[in-house]
């Protein structure tokens, strides 16, 4: 395996968290989207959508979504389990990361990149240049916190987010929940349970790299 990581970007860490889980270490290359290189000649020839991570498998399979990457690790790699074990968990693990993304990543990103000057001409990913659109920052940064509250009314009733294991959908979310320091935004310290499900995260060797 041959893994394209950028060590600033969220979506990439959730790709190396999962990989840290597995116990996985594939050789790796640091792309730098602060220098471009993600739409250099080189990268596009393995990806031509300009995105990161990538993940090139045992057999020579290009993987470009964080989705893919993980169900490929899973069939590869099969323990820890990280999207569930029964029909039913594995559905709730799909169906949380799938709402993380959506309510969580989304607002994030179109917050970050409606409003960063390094963002200028480049609010979407990819290899072709889309115009900062402020209305969205002001939306991302309200969505921002509708997630958090979101979060925290689910883990008071569950320790992680699709029941009672860590998986796939809490490394979505943690990555996120710490990426929202980039648009000056925390778990507020009233989440409780917010606040005691990212320790327990934070102190995985995972959430170390």
């Amino acid at each position: 395996m041959i893994f394209y990581d950028c060590s600033t970007a969220p979506n990439p860490r959730r790709a190396r968290m999962f990989l840290a889980e597995k116990g996985l270490a594939p050789e790796s290359h640091d792309i730098s989207i602060a220098k471009g290189e993600q739409l250099g000649a080189a990268f596009l020839a393995v990806n031509p959508r300009a995105t990161i991570p990538v993940l090139v498998t045992d057999a020579g399979t290009v993987l470009t979504e964080n989705l893919g990457i993980a169900a490929y690790l899973e069939a590869h790699t099969p323990e820890p389990a990280l999207m569930g074990r029964t029909a039913d968990e594995k559905g709730l693990v799909l169906m949380w990361n799938a709402i993380v993304e959506q309510q969580g990543g989304m607002p994030i990103a179109e917050t970050l990149r409606n409003t960063h000057p390094a963002f200028q001409d480049r609010a979407i990913p990819g290899p072709d240049n889309y115009a900062q659109l402020p209305e969205l920052a002001t939306r991302g940064q309200a969505r921002t916190q509708v997630f958090f509250a979101l979060l925290e009314e689910r883990l008071k009733e569950s320790p992680y987010l699709a029941g009672d294991d860590f998986t796939l959908a809490d490394i979505s979310a943690f990555v996120f929940v710490e990426f929202a320091r980039v648009i000056k935004q925390r778990i507020p310290e009233e989440n409780s349970a917010s606040l005691a499900w990212h320790a327990a995260i934070k102190a995985r060797p995972s959430a170390q790299i």
